[in-house]
C-alpha cells in the first residue's frame, strides 16, 4: 500500500520534468509525446496516467482505514472518539487544500475540487460507511453512482443557443457531447451550475462564473464512490484471503469496473469523465485502481521482492509531505539551483534539456529530505 502511495505521489511530482517542453523541442519524437500525454490531464473525456493520481489517492484512503479502525479499537477508542477524529480529519484535509490552492494570490481562493479538499468532504461519510457491513457499502456505492447520474441527467441539457464562450468553453470544441451524455458537458451541466451558486457565497476577487478545467465541488460525492470502492478492497486485505485468491479478486474487480465503466461510455449513458467524476469514471478508474493494487500486492506481497519498492516506500509513508513540498517550495527550490549553480549544469545536453534536468535534481532534492524524515520516523499523518 506504502509503495502504491508513493507510485502515485511520484507521478504527482514528476510534473517537474516537464516532459511536454521536450515534446514541443521535438514534435516528431514518439517517446517524447507519449511521456507529455501521460503526464497530463486529458482534456474532458478519456484516461492518461496523470488522471489515475487523484482516483489512486482517493482509493487508498479508503484502503487504508479498515486499518486505521482496528487500531484505534485496539486501544480502546470508542466510536464517538473515532468519528471525532474523522471530523477533525476532515476539517484539516479541506483547510490544507484551500490554503495550498490561495498561495500566491491575493486572498483566500475558497474553492473545493482539488485532492485533498475532495476527500476532506467525503471522509466522515467514509468513515461512517467503514462502521457498516460490506452489504451496505455496496447499496451505498450503488445509491451514490445512480444518485449522482440521475443529478446530471435531470437537469436541463445545454440548448443550440447557449453561450459557451461566457463560460470559458469554445463553442466548436470537440468534445461536446450530443442526445443524453450532453448532460455532462463542459460547465453547462448540474455541478458547474451548483458552484455558480455554492461559491459566490464566499468572498471572491470578481464573482465565480466557471472552472477553467471544468472541475466542481459536488465531485466529492462520487469520488465518495472511489473511497468506498478502497474500502472493499482493504477489507478484503484484512480478511485474511489466501495471496492467489486475493490477487485474483484484486484483477476480477479491476477487469469488471472497466468494462462496465466502458459499457457506460459507449452506450452514450454516461461518458468517462474525471473533471467532473461522473459514474462511468468511478468505474472506470476503479477497475484501474484495483489492477495496480494487484500489481503491487503481486510483486510485494505474493512474489516478495521488496527492495525495489523501498524508494516508493519512502515517498508513500510521507505522502502529505511530499504534497506541500511540491506546492510550496518546487519554484524556491529550482531558483536556488539557478542562483547559485547557474544554467550551464543543467544545459550540459542542451538548451531543450534544461527543464528536465532542472525538474529531476528538485525531485532529488525533495527526496533527500523524504529519506531524511524515513530513517529518523518523521511521518506526517493528519
Amino acid at each position: 500500500m506504502d509503495a502504491y502511495r508513493g507510485f502515485v505521489m511520484l507521478l504527482m511530482a514528476a510534473e517537474l520534468l516537464q516532459f511536454h517542453r521536450l515534446h514541443e523541442a521535438f514534435p516528431s519524437s514518439v517517446l517524447w509525446g507519449l511521456l507529455a500525454y501521460h503526464q497530463s490531464h486529458v482534456e474532458w473525456a478519456g484516461c492518461s496516467l496523470h488522471d489515475l493520481i487523484q482516483p489512486s489517492f482517493s482509493f487508498l484512503v479508503g484502503v487504508a482505514l479498515p486499518y486505521s479502525l482496528a487500531s484505534r479499537l485496539g486501544r480502546g477508542q470508542s466510536l464517538q472518539t473515532q468519528f471525532s477524529h474523522a471530523l477533525r480529519r476532515s476539517l484539516i484535509l479541506i483547510l490544507l487544500g484551500i490554503f495550498l490552492r490561495s498561495t500566491h494570490r491575493e486572498q483566500t481562493y475558497f474553492t473545493f475540487e482539488d485532492t485533498l479538499t475532495q476527500i476532506g468532504l467525503g471522509y466522515p461519510f467514509l468513515f461512517l460507511l467503514g462502521t457498516t457491513r460490506p452489504r451496505t457499502q455496496w447499496i451505498a456505492l450503488a445509491g451514490i453512482l445512480v444518485g449522482y447520474w440521475l443529478l446530471f441527467v435531470l437537469y436541463p441539457a445545454p440548448g443550440p443557443n447557449f453561450a459557451y464562450e461566457a463560460v470559458g468553453v469554445p463553442p466548436d470544441w470537440p468534445e461536446h457531447y450530443t442526445g443524453l451524455a450532453a448532460h455532462f458537458n463542459k460547465n453547462s451541466n448540474a455541478a458547474w451550475a451548483f458552484d455558480r451558486w455554492f461559491l459566490n457565497l464566499f468572498p471572491r476577487e470578481k464573482s465565480f462564473l466557471f472552472n477553467g478545467g471544468g472541475y466542481a465541488t459536488l465531485s466529492f460525492i462520487p469520488t465518495l464512490g472511489t473511497m468506498l470502492l478502497g474500502l472493499l478492497a482493504g477489507q478484503w486485505l484484512r480478511a485474511g484471503l489466501p495471496a492467489r485468491a486475493l490477487l485474483r479478486r484484486f484483477l476480477i474487480a479491476g477487469a469488471v469496473g472497466l468494462a462496465l465503466g466502458l459499457l457506460l461510455d459507449v452506450t452514450g449513458l454516461c461518458p468517462i469523465v474525471k473533471r467532473i467524476w461522473t459514474p462511468a469514471w468511478v468505474l472506470f478508474s476503479g477497475g484501474w485502481c484495483c489492477w495496480l493494487m494487484a500489481l503491487f500486492y503481486g510483486l510485494i506481497d505474493v512474489a516478495g521482492k521488496r527492495r525495489w519498492a523501498f524508494f516508493l516506500t519512502v515517498i508513500g509513508m510521507n505522502s502529505i509531505a511530499i504534497y506541500c513540498l511540491v506546492h510550496l517550495i518546487d519554484q524556491f527550490i529550482i531558483n536556488s539551483f539557478h542562483i547559485h549553480l547557474g544554467h550551464g549544469p543543467f544545459q550540459v545536453l542542451g538548451p531543450a534539456y534544461e527543464p528536465l534536468l532542472t525538474g529531476a535534481a528538485t525531485l532529488g532534492v525533495f527526496y533527500l529530505i523524504l529519506l531524511w524524515m524515513y530513517r529518523r520516523r518523521l511521518f506526517i499523518r493528519i
